[in-house]
């Protein structure tokens, strides 16, 4: 289990011990993993704007570039050795935004990038050979970590929410940090209202980031007394939830 060990008021960021290792979450939907000094994320599903353009739906291209705009201003400030992407880099079909993002990454040389492939990661093996980009088929066992783009377990939908099993508290050799679910916590506001954000979600042996991509959304996730739930209240705020 993590183990907060400071917090800062609005704007914020928190961080965390897990595993003996120190991670600073962002309110951009992203951590930093200071003794790899590893920027990690998840689900960018770069190109869903164009997918649904081409479907019919006027989704400007922006979306994901106000993305990228983001994830560069966190390379920037924080000098990473590797961006570690945790799958769905790109939503579907080879479109005119992927190389929009081969040609944004140039700019970050030499710096690498490393994809581990969710399940929209299906563009053709020829599109990913890029200089600056590996590309992991589905697991990477970095000590103390094993990093993937969906859980080692999956949650189930129950009660309105996703729930991992409650057997699920067994210590291992690894914790697994993944993406894939958009896990999303709701927070009441008073006098009857809530709003559901997006937010990190650490069980016992399963960590969820939450989708870095805007144009994206997130579901409830059913958090036990056992695990530890930071929601995102905007670009600049992350606060505790559980």
């Amino acid at each position: 289990m993590p183990n907060a060990t400071s917090t800062r008021k609005l704007p914020s960021q928190i961080q965390i011990s897990l595993r003996e290792q120190q991670l600073t979450l962002l309110p951009q939907r992203a951590i930093w993993w200071e003794e790899k000094r590893f920027l990690l994320l998840a689900d960018l599903h770069l190109g869903k704007a164009g997918h649904f353009r081409k479907n019919g739906s006027p989704i400007p291209a922006a979306v994901h570039w106000k993305d990228l705009v983001v994830l560069g201003t966190l390379i920037e400030t924080y000098q990473p050795e590797k961006v570690v992407l945790l799958g769905d880099l790109f939503h579907s079909d080879l479109n005119n935004e992927w190389l929009d993002f081969a040609q944004w990454m140039q700019q970050y040389q030499p710096l690498p990038f490393v994809l581990i492939k969710g399940n929209h990661d299906v563009l053709p093996d020829a599109a990913y050979d890029l200089p600056q980009l590996e590309v992991i088929p589905e697991q990477w066992h970095i000590d103390p970590f094993l990093l993937s783009h969906k859980p080692i377990i999956e949650p189930k939908n129950q009660r309105g929410g996703w729930t991992f099993p409650s057997a699920l508290t067994e210590i291992t050799n690894f914790y697994n940090l993944a993406g894939h679910i958009h896990p999303g916590a709701t927070v009441r506001l008073g006098l009857g209202q809530s709003q559901r954000m997006p937010s990190f979600f650490f069980g016992t042996t399963i960590g969820l980031l939450p989708a870095f991509g805007q144009f994206t959304g997130c579901v409830r996730m059913n958090a036990s007394s056992r695990d530890q739930v930071y929601g995102v209240v905007s670009e600049q705020s992350i606060i505790r939830v559980r």
